[in-house]
């Protein structure tokens, strides 16, 4: 076990260059599966949850290799099984995204129910819906989906709620479906978008992807595709944040602004400046006061609830009472209790945190409970008195790449050690 050492007080100052995308990745590694032969992708970032695909992928037949230069080599000529094992996908949600794919390419396929963070119930009702509307037979059984199908058939699919992973596994199963898909409430994330990029290097016919109704026409084959993944607007929006959290002026590289438009109005409206040097750049700096702002999360391109928790440790600095509301998932504000105990002044009512400023926070041991958790926590730290030890930052390790050594070259100063 390692933890976080951090003395807070320091303004961050500098450049930081953004990591690819693992909410981007994760589908996009998964989608090999759809063609056999050699992938070249670049701009997979070092993360546990990418190990663990990796892993998972590995459990199917398909080798991986992650290099040097950022390139990552798979290669699906001896993909053969079709099962995605207990053990791998207990701690990764993620891990769902291969049923679609196994089912459209390999005719069935056998998931383990998915784990992950404890933030919520995140069913996947809609996934097991629409490919069986698609023709596929599903069962569970000891814990297991098991799934078969002779061809998955085009269909009008209508998602009750918008979900990302359903969006991105029906998407991909639709590749090789006989006839038309269409996705209806489907999910608008700039990730749904990049896997559509993807998809149609490869071959597939795809329409409407970033818009809520997506139009997918099947095809016999797909071929391999090299290609570079997107940058992870988590990491770009968590840095924006530190930077409000303490003070000081960075230059964030490696990212498309037009996409963080929540994040970026509702970050100025409490107090933050930005400058837009280029299509690939932007400076964050804040040099006055926090400003208490009220949030809601939403679907985008509404405010992200994966930024939710490192907004709220910019609120509990800021002058005035903001209200935070989480509508995505009902357990993310496991962070809250850890903040209170730094000196934040928190209420919870149901889905609401109203956050009360204070002048001040204090260094304190504290726990992660999830990945967005984790760097709420160091966010608070490296604004707090006196040091600040986090504990249990596996949890940090799945979302985030060298995390600790970025804040160090923008000033901060922070350590990972042994956790005794």
């Amino acid at each position: 076990m390692e933890k976080l050492v951090i003395n807070g007080g320091n303004k961050l100052k500098g450049r930081v260059k953004i990591s690819g995308s693992k909410n981007a990745s994760l589908p996009i590694l998964t989608a090999t599966v759809l063609a056999d032969g050699k992938y070249y992708l670049s701009n997979i970032p070092r993360l546990r949850d990418i190990s663990t695909m990796f892993k998972l992928l590995n459990c199917l037949g398909i080798s991986t290799e992650q290099t040097d230069e950022n390139t990552t080599v798979l290669n699906t000529e001896d993909l053969s099984l079709f099962t995605a094992p207990y053990e791998l996908v207990k701690t990764m949600r993620a891990s769902i995204l291969a049923l679609g794919p196994l089912l459209a390419k390999r005719k069935k396929a056998k998931v383990s129910m998915p784990g992950g963070c404890a933030i919520g119930q995140r069913p996947v009702d809609q996934h097991i819906k629409a490919l069986t509307q698609m023709g596929a037979e599903i069962s569970i059984n000891h814990g297991y989906i098991e799934a078969s199908c002779e061809r998955l058939k085009g269909a009008e699919i209508y998602f009750d709620m918008v979900t990302v992973t359903g969006t991105e596994n029906i998407m991909m199963a639709a590749t090789l479906a006989k006839g038309t898909t269409v996705l209806n409430n489907a999910a608008r994330e700039p990730e749904i978008t990049d896997l559509a990029n993807f998809l149609k290097k490869m071959g597939a016919k795809i329409e409407g992807e970033g818009t809520s109704t997506i139009i997918i026409e099947g095809v016999e084959n797909l071929i391999p595709a090299n290609y570079k993944v997107m940058f992870d607007r988590i990491e770009a929006g968590t840095f924006m944040c530190a930077v409000g959290v303490t003070g000081g002026e960075i230059e964030i590289n490696g990212i498309s602004p037009e996409t963080m438009t929540s994040v970026i109005d509702k970050l100025k409206e409490s107090g933050m400046e930005f400058d837009f040097v280029n299509d690939e750049t932007i400076i964050a700096k804040r040099n006055c006061d926090l400003i208490a702002t009220d949030l809601i999360t939403k679907e985008y391109p509404g405010f992200p609830t994966d930024m939710q928790a490192q907004f709220m440790s910019m609120m509990i600095l800021a002058k005035g009472t903001s209200v935070i509301t989480e509508n995505i998932f009902e357990n993310r504000f496991m962070h809250v209790s850890e903040l209170k105990r730094m000196g934040a002044d928190i209420t919870l009512k149901d889905r609401m945190a109203v956050v009360k400023g204070v002048k001040n926070i204090n260094g304190a041991d504290v726990m992660a409970s999830d990945l967005r958790a984790s760097a709420s926590l160091v966010l608070a730290g490296l604004a707090a008195e006196g040091t600040t030890n986090v504990h249990r930052i596996y949890h940090l390790d799945r979302g985030y790449e060298f995390f600790e050594k970025k804040l160090r070259l923008l000033g901060a100063d922070i350590e990972r050690v042994k956790d005794e």
